[in-house]
């Protein structure tokens, strides 16, 4: 889940009589903010990466693209992380690769970042750091290798466990791009974020990728049979609904994302998550709350990866 996107200037400052502004007044507050949620999403376990170089490079896919209006907002892009995580512990042999070759049990949030950073990479870096950040992430898979409880084999650099864990983040990030952007995009749109998104899932190694919203239903109903709420991913499930938080008081905001992220996942998810008897009120207190965060993350993430890199494509190439 990276930064949040919205342009520098976008939520512009409104002056006050004597030419002060209410920005400045409350810029201090906004920097508490920023580095509260640096500080949870940033940090060990996460690649650096410097999206105001090189100058004038669009990176893969370029502001112009759909991609780049989904992952760009920091609240949006958390929930579907944690929507994201649970859908993709529902395969034994994808939870089988990060339960024996990671410690996310113990480092949920190293996970969350790790993620974060691959995907605001490859959406918004510069495309040299963007296919480095794609060869380092195929180095780490030749490694995780293994067998599952039920005796199978998994080698997380198989193409169809690619295409699943693919799958599982692009549709979760779009879902609730569609439940809580004020600017939801049109079916058309929406096919356009899964064919683009799928160049990342391919050079990674996957294949088969599906590529438009009617594709996305049609893999999910073939991938069913496969999927299975074991004691592992019930395991996962317990460690998100108590997320390790830097201060008490935030504790709070980091159930109700929990919960936002389980609103998320489709009917057949929560049936089998046996979670779907308590949607409704999910909906009622879940989705309104969040709806009133999203706001204050994307004024206080104004400066995010995506202001960033397009403030690196405007800069004139050095000569």
């Amino acid at each position: 889940m990276p930064e949040s996107s919205a342009p520098s200037g976008h939520y512009g400052p409104a002056i006050l009589p004597g030419g002060r502004s209410r920005f400045f007044l409350a810029e201090p507050l906004r920097r508490k903010v920023e580095q509260a949620i640096i500080g949870i999403t940033s940090g060990a376990g996460a690649p650096r990466i410097n999206f105001l170089e090189p100058a004038g490079d669009p990176g893969l896919f370029g502001p112009d693209s759909i991609c780049w209006r989904v992952h760009g907002d920091f609240a949006i892009m958390l929930v579907g992380g944690v929507s994201a995580l649970l859908l993709q512990a529902l395969h034994p042999l994808a939870l089988a690769g990060v339960w024996d070759h990671s410690n996310f049990r113990q480092d949920i949030l190293g996970r969350l970042r790790r993620t974060s950073a691959f995907v605001g990479g490859t959406t918004f870096a510069g495309r040299r750091d963007a296919e480095r950040l794609i060869q380092r992430v195929r180095r780490i898979h030749e490694t995780v290798v293994g067998t599952a409880p039920d005796g199978r084999h998994y080698a997380a650099g198989d193409p169809r466990l690619l295409t699943w864990v693919h799958v599982a983040e692009m549709s979760s990030f779009l879902r609730s791009h569609q439940l809580y952007s004020p600017a939801p995009l049109s079916e058309s749109e929406q096919d356009r974020y899964y064919h683009e998104t799928a160049v990342v899932a391919e050079l990674l190694g996957a294949r088969g990728v599906p590529k438009s919203v009617a594709a996305v239903e049609r893999y999910y109903r073939r991938m069913l049979p496969q999927l299975d709420y074991s004691e592992r991913a019930r395991e996962v499930h317990r460690i998100l609904l108590n997320p390790p938080v830097p201060h008490p008081a935030l504790k709070p905001m980091g159930r109700l994302f929990i919960h936002a992220g389980e609103d998320l996942l489709p009917d057949w998810a929560q049936d089998l998550l046996g979670i779907r008897r308590q949607a409704a009120l999910r909906r009622t207190v879940v989705r309104p709350g969040l709806r009133a965060l999203a706001p204050a993350f994307r004024w206080a993430l104004r400066n995010g990866a995506a202001a960033r890199a397009r403030l690196r494509i405007q800069a004139a190439p050095a000569h």
